[in-house]
């Protein structure tokens, strides 16, 4: 195994060996306490332009499920069509793995995707400094003969990752398995003439991707409405559909004004069902008026307490953000809908009179506890 070398922005080093692809990469360095899920968590697209740290000291032991794809597009076992962390560091790589779905090992995964992994790393006092100063910029390079040249460490804030990882196309997915696409340069009124020609009676729901994970398509499908997938920046307004669905992503929310403006048409329409997931919390919230900042550290992780705000009910949920809702800023007709039970920030948002509301958690899970899916339940009720 090649030498490899972590090095953190204030000038901290961190020493390991190589077990994924080796090249260099720069990013944001983050961590996330999960015990399990590293095929869902890197392939979920929010952790884009990040370098994802694993605190749980043993990874890999049940190595990877198949990459298959299901007839409608969507990953059968993961999260998106491919990794998108930039690389995952690691106390303690298990070269064994036993599982009844797996088919590759996580080493064997990283190579074909060429993505770099790092083992042997002291994550304790990594996670350490992290929680101390803050996320930081990194880098990992390698021992010669690997040519690390002039890493360039973009601005993590600066880079609007959305557009990136967003979808390029109209998709269309119905409750059968079975998807459709569609150019965006279809005129508005020959895409309604065909989403209507197939399954006419389907409540329809319009989902703003913006590096959704494929489980919220999943959980979506599961209660028998038509999925209308459209890129982060599409202007949507003139579609026909019953509510809108606003997903998760990456990056800084501040690089998606035109998402926010889309957003704010759309409510036009008061008696529209808005549901939002993560980043669609924070997209909401800017629509709605309010502003958001960036957190310490963020929240990464499978046992974040929230608690639903006007009651004594409290869940335990998956997470992944590194930016909350400044709660104070929420205008007269919003409230806080949860509250994170660690840190007091904000876990999701609704509106007093119009039925629009959101979770900064993930109740998809894909890992996680599920406690909260229920709110798929409450949104779909509302198309009714």
């Amino acid at each position: 195994m090649r030498n490899v070398t972590l090095i953190l922005d204030d000038g901290s080093r961190f020493s390991g060996k190589s077990f994924g692809y080796e090249k260099p990469v720069a990013g944001e360095v983050v961590f996330n306490t999960a015990m399990t899920g590293y095929p869902e968590s890197l392939t979920d697209p929010s952790y884009a332009g990040q370098l994802m740290t694993l605190t749980y000291p043993l990874v890999g032991n049940y190595g990877v499920p198949p990459f298959t794809i299901e007839p409608n597009g969507l990953a059968t076992f993961m999260e998106s069509e491919k990794i998108h962390a930039e690389a995952i560091i690691v106390s303690d790589y298990s070269y064994e793995y036993s599982h009844w779905n797996a088919v590759e090992s996580l080493g064997e995964w990283l190579k074909r995707e060429q993505v770099p992994g790092i083992t042997g790393i002291d994550t304790r006092e990594l996670t350490k400094i992290l929680r101390e100063h803050g996320v930081m910029m990194g880098k990992i390079v390698f021992d010669n003969p690997i040519d690390n040249g002039q890493l360039t460490i973009d601005n993590y804030a600066a880079v609007n990752y959305v557009d990136r990882v967003s979808c390029k196309e109209i998709i269309s997915y119905l409750p059968d398995g079975t998807s459709r696409s569609f150019p965006l340069t279809m005129p508005i009124a020959q895409l309604n003439c065909q989403l209507s020609i197939v399954n006419c009676q389907l409540k329809k729901v319009l989902l703003v991707d913006c590096g959704v994970k494929t489980n919220i398509i999943r959980c979506l499908l599961k209660r028998n409405v038509e999925v209308i997938r459209v890129p982060w920046d599409y202007d949507f307004n003139g579609l026909e559909f019953d509510g809108l669905f606003i997903s998760n992503g990456p990056g800084d929310p501040d690089t998606c004004d035109a998402a926010v403006q889309n957003i704010r048409k759309a409510m036009a329409n008061e008696k529209l069902p808005i549901f939002g997931i993560c980043m669609g919390n924070q997209l909401l919230s800017k629509a709605g008026g309010a502003k958001i900042y960036k957190l310490k550290y963020g929240h990464r992780s499978h046992n974040q307490p929230v608690r639903m705000v006007g009651t004594e009910r409290c869940f335990i949920t998956s997470q992944n953000h590194g930016y909350a809702v400044d709660n104070n800023t929420l205008g007269a007709d919003w409230e806080p809908l949860f509250i994170n039970m660690n840190d007091g920030s904000n876990e999701g948002i609704r509106h007093k009179k119009n039925p629009w509301f959101s979770a900064q958690f993930h109740p998809e899970a894909a890992s996680g506890p599920t406690d909260t899916a229920f709110l798929f339940d409450e949104f779909v009720n509302l198309l009714k």
